[in-house]
């Protein structure tokens, strides 16, 4: 067994899911993430507070600063600003491309107001690092390095060139040494902060799209389960007039003399009318066979048999293998779309690395129960195991990649349905999945 993408659903996302490579072509990944009114809103914020700076430095603390040339910059933002009010008002969602152009702007935009009032040795230095975090929590990889690396291409041009602060008092200029520690600080950080920002915010998206996947699984077993009552349901409401029509066609075969050219007409509409009978008990019966009503009540191995149906392999035996003797009652638990979607995921994983049998054990007591599912296959990659149950984790090996969106699904419905699931390997070799309920929560009495 290995992370395969178990899911049955083919709709479920697994192409975004993967790293994305630093290619051009990948920005469309991560389209649509920001509004551009957000990006106005920042950047009024950001022209506000300088505007506030530049009045108290230069009027209240009598710093002679270069005023032209500082209010030119900070009216290109607004500038800007009003233009892109004119689109949409600013609702447009941006593309991860026109984004990064706007955070690239506002981070040269600061640059060069530093470069204009003393460089790394002005104190709101530091600020430069708001645009690359920004961009961080939601561009792509590709836009992120690239936005990092402009960061480290300003400061060091801030290093080594700049206006001087208009100290009233003339200062002695910093020691060499001091400066390529600020240099560093400010350039380590800005790696720093990129990278763990875009891990953090990588990862929660991962979990969004995951679990809206989940419930895309979730909704379509639950669809499946009342479509079989809904055909039980039509069933019913058929049965009633196609026994009218029965009725009325076995009275005119009684009345029709032998030799009315009638005969054979109403002798196929009596076949017919069995057909459709036969048909609408067909109808009745199946969601009994399958279980019934998805909340009906049947034994935890007639649940995991019903589970492993859909994803039997030829040529891999499937054993269910049950305490012996038993130890007292077995479980009677609802047949909800949650257990049977999470255990059908974890058998199907299973059939697909094991190489000639999968085992599935129950067992139970007076006061939880548990399923194991083992495969004979090769087992979780050791590099992975402690991690398995997260989205997205890819795995290469003889059977090649696979993504864990799958187990993922599996395991939240699962405990959505109040089991822990734990993962381990068989000292034999090959990968097992444990499930456990307290039964009292397996088994609620309504």
């Amino acid at each position: 067994m290995s992370l395969a993408d178990a899911s049955a659903d083919p709709s479920a996302p697994s192409a975004d899911s993967a790293p994305l490579p630093l290619s051009p072509a990948m920005w469309s990944a991560r389209d649509g993430r920001i509004t551009l009114r957000t990006l106005i809103l920042i950047r009024w914020i950001a022209v506000l507070g300088q505007l506030t700076t530049v009045v108290v430095v230069q009027f209240g603390l009598g710093f002679d600063l270069p005023l032209g040339p500082v209010l030119a910059a900070i009216g290109a933002s607004v500038l800007l600003n009003l233009v892109a009010m004119a689109q949409r008002g600013g609702r447009l969602r941006l593309a991860d491309r026109d984004a990064a152009l706007y955070l690239a702007y506002d981070m040269l935009q600061l640059s060069l107001l530093l470069y204009l009032t003393g460089g790394l040795s002005n104190p709101f230095a530091i600020l430069i690092l708001a645009p690359m975090t920004v961009a961080a929590a939601i561009l792509s990889r590709y836009s992120v390095v690239l936005l990092t690396g402009l960061s480290l291409v300003c400061l060091t041009v801030l290093a080594l060139w700049q206006f001087p602060l208009p100290w009233p008092e003339t200062l002695p200029a910093l020691a060499p040494l001091y400066a390529f520690g600020i240099w560093l600080s400010l350039s380590v950080s800005s790696v720093f902060i990129a990278a763990y920002v875009f891990r953090v915010a990588d990862e929660a998206r991962r979990y969004a799209d995951a679990l809206a996947a989940t419930q895309v699984a979730l909704s379509r077993e639950q669809r499946l389960g009342a479509l079989g009552a809904l055909a039980a349901a039509a069933a019913h409401e058929l049965g009633s007039p196609l026994g009218t029509i029965a009725v009325v066609a076995k009275e005119l075969s009684r009345e029709l003399p032998p030799d009315s050219p009638f005969v054979e007409d109403v002798a196929l509409l009596q076949s017919q009318v069995m057909r459709c009978r036969e048909i609408l008990a067909d109808l009745a019966r199946k969601p009994e066979a399958d279980g019934g009503d998805p909340f009906e009540r049947m034994p935890l191995t007639a649940v995991i048999e019903e589970a492993a149906a859909p994803h039997h392999v030829g040529g891999i035996d499937l054993v269910i293998e049950r305490p012996d003797p038993p130890a007292g009652d077995e479980p009677v638990v609802r047949r909800s779309p949650e257990v049977l979607h999470g255990l059908g995921n974890f058998i199907q994983n299973a059939y697909q690395f094991a190489e000639r049998r999968v085992t599935v054990t129950v067992e139970w007591d007076s006061g939880s129960a548990m399923i194991s599912i083992m495969d004979d296959g090769p087992g979780f990659p050791p590099t992975v195991l402690s991690r398995i149950g997260e989205p997205y984790i890819s795995t290469r090996g003889d059977r090649g990649g696979h993504m864990g969106l799958g187990i993922f699904i599996a395991q939240t419905l699962l405990e959505k349905a109040g089991a822990t699931v734990g993962y381990s390997n068989n000292r034999g070799g090959g990968a097992r999945v444990v499930v456990r309920w307290k039964r009292t929560i397996l088994e609620p009495k309504d």
